[in-house]
């Protein structure tokens, strides 16, 4: 049964479309900033994890071989880590900031540091993570 009138066509009406897409609008007016603000945040606790795990790695490996490694990679060659990992801010494994001891006679990096620049979040510049 057709209940459309005689001499019409079914289908939507301009004013119809244009109110369905003012309303698409303004959800994503709503929906697109909360989805950019939980990617950047996700990026700066990927960020902390992967800072924590590798002073976690340097740790060990001191605590094991009685000085700190000279490079990351030496971290992987002895297996306290699988792989450098990447810093998400940069998206790069070369752009880690390497903090070496200040201490006469210990050489090897005794810290690592985001070299992101920008601030996160919380006010705070990458490298101070």
């Amino acid at each position: 049964m057709n209940d459309a009138l005689p001499g019409r066509r079914a289908g939507f009406t301009l004013v119809e479309l244009l109110v369905v897409m003012a309303i698409v609008a303004l959800l994503l007016t709503i929906a697109v900033p909360r989805y950019f603000g939980s990617l950047a945040r996700s990026k700066e606790v990927a960020l902390q994890e992967n800072l924590k795990v590798m002073r976690i790695s340097l740790d060990k490996f001191s605590g094991d071989k009685g000085h700190f490694p000279e490079s990351l990679e030496q971290l992987v060659s002895e297996r306290y880590l699988r792989a450098v990992p990447l810093d998400p801010i940069t998206e790069s494994a070369q752009t880690w900031v390497l903090v070496t001891s200040s201490e006469p006679g210990e050489d090897g990096i005794v810290d690592v540091k985001s070299g992101a620049p920008g601030q996160g979040g919380d006010g705070q510049p990458y490298a101070s993570y």
